[in-house]
């Protein structure tokens, strides 16, 4: 289990403490809805934790297999749904080296869609993932 904390301080504006690391993140929210759009939203926390999530489940994966996948990144757009305002979409794009073979690109390709966040995801929410590989 892990504890995190957060305070709202104003204007719409969150202060998040990760308990076991004192880490913090700000929040607010949106400017299409009341906010300054200064931060990260609520929801913009969601599609970075899907891509940070896949390119931590692919790591495990390819650190096993002793396959450096430094300088891999990920980007991802949030399509909102306006009513009922909920996430739509999430289309990541996934960009390794193309040194990787065929099948190791297959085994980190399987690995990204079985990320936990992906799974925790509700089903009506769109996901896509697209590998580049350069």
């Amino acid at each position: 289990m892990v504890k995190m904390s957060v305070k709202y301080t104003g204007e719409k504006h969150c202060e998040l403490t990760h308990g076991p690391s004192g880490s913090q993140i700000e929040t607010d929210a949106p400017k299409d809805n009341q906010g300054k759009g200064e931060r990260f939203s609520p929801t913009d926390l969601v599609g970075a934790a899907l891509a940070s999530c896949i390119l931590t489940t692919i790591a495990i994966v390819a650190e096993r297999d002793g396959i450096s996948i430094e300088g891999a990144r990920a980007e991802i757009q949030k399509e909102m749904n306006p009513q009922p305002r909920r996430i739509a979409r999430l289309p990541v794009q996934i960009y390794l080296a193309k040194e990787l073979s065929p099948d190791h690109r297959k085994k980190l390709e399987n690995a990204a869609h079985h990320c936990p966040v992906h799974k925790s995801l509700h089903p009506d929410v769109q996901v896509s993932m697209d590998f580049h590989y350069s």
